[in-house]
């Protein structure tokens, strides 16, 4: 059966064919047919379908991709924030603190939490989401937090290299092992990805000789890789994710000249999806994360440089229960604008087309013909008021393959 969505007063497509840039369309409908964009336009030239829905001259958005997050997890750190917050002292324990709690919960537990993070994820207008393990630290613990966030997305990442656990701080070669060899085994058929956080900074993460062991083992295992890099210092994740092919490269906080070089280099002389619009490519996507810095005091990595360079950037939450704790890329959309400079229409791109790129999907964070039909509707006449009402709930319904979620 197909639904035509018309009283649509401006339709961002994210289409080519619709003009550069966001591919806005004035006074729109859409046609969804099984689960599927089977049309977009100027309501005046809608064909006809066997049913229609008015959406009462609202601003139709591709729903947002988010392309970092780890939802999986058990226990809070609000003590750890409040700290943070008012510059005492905390010895809480950080990453371990949430290892902890993940590894002494129930399956149950975790799935719940999960659970109740993807709705209100999915309430704020994002229809796809990745989700990563690395609070278990352990055979046991990784797999189960996997195979729960499988049965939430199919955008899995296996993150059993997020940092050292206590048991093996004198033990770093050995930990890697179980990350590269049984843990790898167990996690494998639950994820599509493998990632690292590669900062040599921080002393329970890894550096650039571990971090490639890792990649190069989930690749072998018929993974595919992405890479925490660059959040703390101006180390090597951003280029080691460019030798390895990764997908993306996320945070991107600390950059030379180097790395801007290399993300851009990623793309070749071809365009990249900023350009051509014809969904991902080979390259390297530069996933920035602002809800981290704005919940850390940390300083925002600088997007107008990677824009300058036609690095492709995507938006994400990163939300977790430690450094940004938030599900709403309506958020990150205000921050990237207001604290990276990047303008209403680059920040809602790289929230939807950018995350898409980085997930190397091409039937979401668009609506063009034949896209998955995942549509967040604003109750605002245009995209622009994701930033300029800030804090304001304008979600006002979503779809998710082609029906009201």
């Amino acid at each position: 059966m197909s639904m035509l969505l018309t009283n649509i007063v401006e339709l961002v497509t994210n289409d080519p064919a619709h003009g550069d840039g966001l591919g806005i369309v004035p006074d729109a409908a859409v046609v969804v047919q099984a689960g599927r964009i089977a049309w977009t336009g100027p309501a005046v030239s809608a064909p006809s379908t066997d049913a229609a829905v008015d959406l009462g001259g609202r601003c139709v958005i591709p729903g947002f991709v988010d392309s970092h997050s780890h939802t999986v997890f058990a226990g809070d750190r609000a003590a750890e924030f409040a700290a943070r917050m008012t510059g005492e002292p905390y010895t809480g324990g950080g990453i371990a603190t949430t290892v902890a709690a993940t590894r002494a919960a129930s399956e149950d537990t975790l799935r719940a939490r999960g659970q109740a993070l993807v709705r209100e994820m999915l309430a704020q207008g994002t229809t796809t989401v990745e989700i990563k393990s690395g609070y278990g630290q352990d055979v046991v613990t990784e797999s189960r937090m996997l195979r729960i966030a499988r049965e939430l997305t199919p955008e899995t990442t296996y993150l059993g290299a997020h940092t050292v656990p206590a048991e093996y701080a004198d033990d770093r070669a050995g930990y890697l092992r179980l990350v590269t060899g049984p843990m790898l085994a167990a996690c494998a058929p639950h994820a599509r990805w493998v990632d690292v956080f590669c900062e040599p900074a921080a002393p329970t993460a890894f550096d650039e000789d571990e971090s490639r062991a890792v990649l190069r083992a989930g690749l072998r295992a018929g993974l595919l890789a992405r890479v925490h890099g660059n959040q703390l210092s101006a180390g090597p994740g951003v280029r080691l994710a460019v030798e390895v092919g990764a997908a993306s490269v996320d945070h991107c906080t600390h950059l030379t000249d180097a790395d801007v070089d290399a993300l851009a280099g990623s793309w070749g002389s071809g365009p990249g999806p900023t350009a051509g619009g014809g969904g991902p490519g080979p390259g390297t996507v530069a996933t920035l994360l602002p809800a981290v810095e704005f919940s850390t005091r940390s300083p925002y990595p600088d997007a107008r440089r990677l824009l300058a360079a036609g690095v492709p950037v995507a938006l994400a939450t990163d939300c977790n229960p430690g450094s940004g704790y938030s599900s709403s890329m309506s958020f990150v959309v205000a921050l990237a604008v207001r604290e990276m400079r990047m303008s209403p229409a680059e920040a809602l791109w790289s929230a939807t087309a950018g995350g898409a790129a980085a997930l190397r999907r091409d039937d979401v964070g668009h609506l063009r013909v034949g896209a998955r039909a995942d549509l967040t509707v604003l109750d605002a006449p245009s995209h622009t008021y994701l930033a300029y009402r800030p804090g304001v709930p304008l979600v006002s319904e979503v779809w998710k393959d082609g029906n009201r979620a």
